[in-house]
């Protein structure tokens, strides 16, 4: 008994899952309309119809909440579901429909018209008899818009045209809707003719790109679908099609230069959007024929109009986006009857049924974004940069060999004083837009530095959020061309020209920070290159401090220092590149923390609003502020300072803990040096004496020489040592000396241009041009004390020594 009842709960289990398993997209819409429909009663559904047409659908979940079918309102109507029936007196459709042979339920589904056919045509003693059929039935409405001339050229030949029409509708076993899979092709009965099946996820199931409007009939001797239209026989391949189709010769010509027709002849579930030759000749001549002239451009251009599935337009009921074979997508969808490509309502003719797809005919032709030029690939919200790089002569500098990278502002982004600008002086700013190489989004990384045709560089900033150029961040729609690439911007990029420094002395709104910064010892480090966001208080945020005030801050300097340095952090950081509404923290070279976010597009810092933001200069970026920005964890131990922060700050309480000191901020956080030398300098060695831990840069401007001396006397090995002392990268030493200096020696000297003495450091010369190497031919070489160049007055070093200068010596 245990073994039986194991035995029949494993047989329940394999056939529920094999039931779930088979479930197809339209068994599964139809459950969904039941459930719609329950309040309706027993085995109601719910379904669909476009109003203004007769059209009715089990619907998607989309189109159901939507109350629409391809932009179309839809009524609600209930009926039975597929093989019930009402009963007098009764709610819902509690019935089963009666089950006949397949000539008997033509009857019970309706397709009257099919029926009578069926009849005159002597199929009816067939289809009523013996057997296991598939009859795909037309629905009389079907029938009805059948074209004229083949309707009457099948009922003029009943015997021959008109039975063997039906027998195509035919298939010799039972096939249900699950059984139909997407992709599959079903052999019919007249002259083992293919039929092609689609099954959709939307529940949609096409025969031939005929649409089953009420599937699952069950005969005795079969099933019966209704399909709302009459199929005909299916052609060759959409190539065979195009070949012969004379409204389709350009396309032709350009599938050809393409080597793209003979990919439309092999197997496969294409989907073909033809343009028309009237449709090529709506494009300008110009584009046309360099489309046509380039190989990679043209198979772009047909590859565009190819969808690697084959959809038929009874199956769209709504927008949807599919992948074309050339990479990109289009949106297939539908207004009303009308089939519409990216909205467009253009298809002039639907469903031709090939062997390996369906074409449908388009009076446009669609360009792809990898076959235009980059100028070309603005859209609506560029069309000012794009019509003034074309007014301005630019575009025509963009060569279709070469390759670009354009950075489109948005339409916004031009004011009228910029549009009223001198046009040299607007060719200039748009030339800063236009980069010289070809560059995609996904190529950007931060430090970036990208030259223009202008010969500027503009550096790449990236966050986690935005990827900025400069003082513009860019917002989505990137797009790549045949030449390049276009960035949609959200202003107009403004390249850096002044440092932090400059930018400060020019501006007389920071007068009165600058004099602090000066005073801290601190105008060093905004002149020098780096990388920094600098938060810059006007003149207003020191207002009511005194010249006194501002002597007693001076006077300590390590509290002026802290309280500047917190106004200064490592990086830049562009307001547009927060992400919005989401605090960002921001440590500051003086240790304490900023807080930063961007609302409503304007910058707040410690919730104090930035005034004007991403000032950019060439070693970083200035936001101002109208407040002095203080950290509200660091305590002041001064009754005097407490007093003039408390006249300058009144946003936050001042910790105020008695004697307490400011922390000391070396200046080595910017680390001005370097400690390598790479280049030899012609001239006069100059030895400077410098206390340990001090190092110095010294720039040297113009073309230096590199020379060594060739050694005619004295044997090969002093020659090959001096040359190759002379050759190494050292050419001036710096000694660390603890306690008072002394000058060196000529002995001194000699070891350390023999590379002696692990105890001395190199120094690092930074020479702008290219070095000359010359060769001197000389036939002695030595050593000697000899007076620097100028007559000056002997000075003596820290220690009272005289400073000797050493030099090498030719004679």
């Amino acid at each position: 008994m245990k073994i039986f009842f194991l035995f029949t709960f494993s047989t329940f289990l394999l056939s529920a899952f094999e039931q779930a398993t088979a479930s197809a997209h339209y068994d599964k819409i139809l459950t969904h309309s039941r459930i719609r429909a329950r309040d309706q009663g027993p085995n109601v559904c719910a379904l669909q119809q476009v109003m203004g047409t007769k059209k009715k659908y089990f619907s998607t979940c989309r189109n159901w909440y939507q109350g629409a079918i391809c932009g179309k309102k839809a009524t609600v109507l209930y009926e039975c579901c597929p093989g019930y029936m009402k009963m007098d007196g009764t709610r819902g459709c509690p019935a089963v429909a009666p089950i006949d042979h397949v000539y008997g339920t033509l009857g019970i589904v309706g397709a009257t018209s099919t029926q009578q056919y069926s009849d005159i045509s002597k199929l009816r003693e067939e289809i009523e008899g013996r057997g296991s059929f598939t009859f795909f039935a037309p629905s009389n409405e079907a029938w009805e818009q059948l074209n004229s001339e083949i309707h009457r050229n099948l009922v003029d030949n009943v015997n021959i045209e008109l039975y063997n029409a039906l027998h195509h509708h035919m298939v010799n076993k039972r096939m249900l809707t699950k059984d139909l899979k997407n992709g599959m092709t079903l052999v019919s009965m007249y002259n083992d003719q293919k039929l092609l099946i689609n099954h959709y996820p939307n529940g949609v199931v096409t025969v031939n790109c005929a649409r089953i409007i009420h599937g699952n009939q069950i005969a005795t001797n079969g099933v019966v679908h209704v399909i709302d239209r009459v199929l005909t026989a299916v052609g060759n391949t959409i190539q065979d099609f195009i070949e012969v189709e004379d409204d389709l010769s350009s396309l032709r010509a350009a599938a050809i230069t393409s080597d793209v027709l003979d990919i439309l002849g092999r197997p496969g579930h294409y989907t073909l959007f033809a343009p028309t030759n009237e449709a090529f000749e709506r494009l300008p001549r110009g584009v046309l024929e360099r489309i046509m002239g380039d190989k990679v451009a043209s198979e772009a251009l047909v590859k565009f109009h190819i969808l690697n599935t084959l959809q038929c337009s009874e199956a769209i009921t709504g927008g949807a986006v599919y992948e074309t074979l050339e990479g990109n997508t289009v949106e297939v969808g539908c207004d009303g009857e009308s089939l519409t490509v990216n909205g467009v309502k253009m298809v002039k003719r639907k469903d031709i049924v090939t062997s390996n797809g369906v074409i449908h005919l388009i009076d446009e032709v669609l360009i792809p974004d990898s076959a235009k030029q980059v100028i070309e690939l603005g859209g609506a919200q560029q069309t000012t940069f794009t019509d003034l790089v074309a007014q301005l002569g630019l575009a025509s500098s963009l060569r279709p060999e070469g390759q670009y990278t354009l950075l489109a502002p948005l339409n916004g982004a031009f004011s009228d004083d910029t549009l009223r600008m001198d046009q040299r002086l607007l060719k200039t700013i748009l030339q800063n837009h236009i980069i010289k190489v070809k560059v995609g989004l996904n190529e950007l990384y931060n430090g970036q530095e990208l030259e223009t045709i202008g010969g500027k560089l503009l550096r790449v900033f990236v966050y986690r959020t935005a990827v900025c150029i400069e003082n513009s961040c860019m917002v989505r729609g990137s797009k790549e061309g045949r030449n390049g690439f276009i960035h949609i911007f959200r202003q107009i990029i403004n390249p850096a020209e002044k440092t932090l420094h400059e930018m400060l002395r020019n501006d007389k709104r920071f007068s009165v920070f600058l004099s602090l910064v000066k005073a801290a010892d601190l105008d060093d480090v905004l002149s020098r290159p780096g990388e920094w966001t600098l938060f810059v208080p006007t003149n207003d945020a020191f207002k009511g401090l005194t010249d006194d005030d501002k002597d007693i801050l001076i006077r300590d300097k390590n509290a002026l220092r802290n309280i500047l340095l917190y106004h200064l952090t490592q990086g830049v950081f562009i307001g547009s590149g927060f992400e919005p509404g989401v605090t960002n923290i921001l440590k500051t070279i003086q240790g304490g923390k900023l807080y930063l976010k961007t609302v409503n597009d304007t910058l707040l810092v410690n919730e104090l609003k930035s005034r004007e933001s991403d000032l950019m200069a060439t070693n970083g970026v200035i936001h101002v502020i109208d407040k002095l920005l203080y950290p509200a964890d660091l305590p002041v131990g001064n009754d005097q300072l407490l007093t003039i922060l408390k006249k300058l700050i009144k946003y936050i309480q001042i910790k105020f803990v008695r004697d307490s000191t400011f922390k000391e901020i070396p200046l080595t956080f910017y680390n001005p040096s370097i400690t390598q030398l790479t280049k030899l300098i012609e001239g006069e060695p100059e030895f400077k004496i410098v206390r340990e831990g001090e190092t110095i840069t010294k720039v040297i401007h113009g073309g230096p020489e590199i020379k060594y001396t060739r050694i005619t006397a004295g044997g090969s090995d002093n020659e090959e040592k001096l040359k190759k002392l002379l050759e190494e990268e050292v050419t001036k030493v710096t000694k660390f000396i603890e306690g008072d200096g002394h000058l060196l020696e000529d002995e001194e000297i000699k070891r350390l241009l023999q590379g002696a003495g692990t105890e001395y450091t190199k120094v690092t010369k930074v020479i702008e041009g290219e070095p000359q190497i010359i060769e001197r031919e000389i036939k002695k070489v030595h050593l000697e004390e000899a007076p620097v160049r100028r007559v000056q007055p002997t000075r003596r070093t820290q220690g009272g020594a005289a400073r000797r200068r050493t030099r090498l010596a030719y004679s």
